[in-house]
């Protein structure tokens, strides 16, 4: 059975917290919060410097001393990491960070989408089943629900992949959690394991984890001591 731990990272943090970690990023991340507005600004620094410490505990190095190199469509993993994959996600407040020996991983966290644009954005990129299951719902909140939880679990997928999000828009990831997909289609080569990660506010998460071997998730929360 595969490991994975999933870390919880609260974006907003003290000044000194957010001085602390801006210090361990390189000059591409440093470049990167410098041209953000705050709050975005200081939430970025705080994502990325909590996943260098948490990867760089892993690798029993500084979290300076993290290389990333990234794959063909972005996706980034630390170098020299061996079997360990790693990715995160952020959105606003909350950020997510996968850990896994051997497995590639990816994980999404989106806020709940406004209730009609949710159901636009699912007659438009969903596979009919799913947009109607979107547009069913009776109630907004429940509709918002409904659209993000299925958008987090599609980015999870392709993230996992190093794919496109376009790459997933024909997957189906319906179904109940936690759920096997046997043919990702165009992403690759399956199957993949897909479930919702209960993180709390108004947001909607999940995790991918190519293989079909059963995974053990540790909830974790990063503490910024």
């Amino acid at each position: 059975m595969t490991g994975l731990d999933l870390w919880l990272i609260a974006a907003d943090q003290p000044a000194d917290v957010v001085a602390r970690l801006r210090e361990t990023l390189d000059a591409e991340e440093r470049a990167r919060a410098e041209r953000a507005e705050e709050p975005r600004r200081s939430r970025f620094a705080v994502v990325r410097g909590a996943v260098r410490e948490l990867v760089a505990a892993r690798l029993g190095c500084r979290p300076a001393e993290v290389v990333w190199r990234r794959g063909p469509h972005g996706k980034p993993e630390p170098a020299g990491a061996g079997g360990l994959r790693v990715n995160w996600s952020a959105a606003e407040s909350s950020a997510l960070l996968a850990l896994a020996e051997g497995r590639a991983v990816g994980v999404d966290v989106e806020p709940l989408r406004e209730p009609r644009l949710a159901e636009r954005m699912a007659a438009r990129w969903f596979p009919f089943e799913e947009a109607r299951h979107v547009a069913e719902a009776a109630d907004p909140a429940e509709r918002a629900a409904r659209f993000t939880e299925l958008w987090c679990r599609r980015e999870a997928c392709a993230k996992a992949y190093g794919g496109r999000l376009t790459q997933a828009f024909g997957v189906s990831v319906a179904g109940p959690s936690p759920l096997l997909l046997a043919d990702p289609g165009p992403l690759g080569t399956g199957p993949v394991g897909l479930a919702d990660v209960p993180v709390p506010g108004p947001y909607r998460a999940a995790v991918a984890v190519l293989g079909v071997r059963p995974v053990q998730v540790n909830m974790l929360v990063w503490n910024q001591s």
